[in-house]
């Protein structure tokens, strides 16, 4: 049985976001608003299928997926690019893997305790949250 990455998340720690955001062509004035930002995440599990929603003062964010099957992903409010994401199970991680128009794109949940880590890649760039149980 996976494990379980129910419950609500608020960010702690957020390593080389400006870095990230560059590669993705973020502008300027967006990357420094959402640089100031404390995002909180609430992330809901039935088995195989997820919905995470992420929510600041700036912009909310919903994904919904189920594990293994491709979806057509709309990054409205992000990058405002759409791709084709597809997540995994590897060991105890979520794995997924973007394409489109930017490379070596996706990300990487997984659990420490009560800590919810999030590596996001894009080009060269690796940013590196933590998020705390609520």
């Amino acid at each position: 049985m996976p494990v379980d990455f129910s419950g609500t998340w608020n960010l702690i720690s957020n390593d080389n976001f400006e870095g990230y955001m560059v590669a993705l062509g973020i502008d300027f004035a967006t990357r420094k608003i959402a640089k100031m930002l404390k995002p909180q995440k609430v992330i809901k599990q039935d088995g195989d299928s997820f919905s995470i929603h992420t929510t600041s003062t700036f912009r909310d964010y919903l994904l919904q997926f189920k594990i293994g099957e491709e979806f057509e992903e709309d990054n409205k409010g992000l990058d405002n690019r759409k791709c084709k994401s597809l997540v995994t199970w590897e060991n105890d991680k979520l794995v997924c893997v973007q394409t489109g128009e930017k490379n070596n794109r996706g990300w990487t949940h997984w659990l420490e305790g009560d800590d919810l880590h999030l590596e996001l890649h894009c080009e060269n760039q690796v940013c590196k949250q933590v998020f705390k149980r609520a």
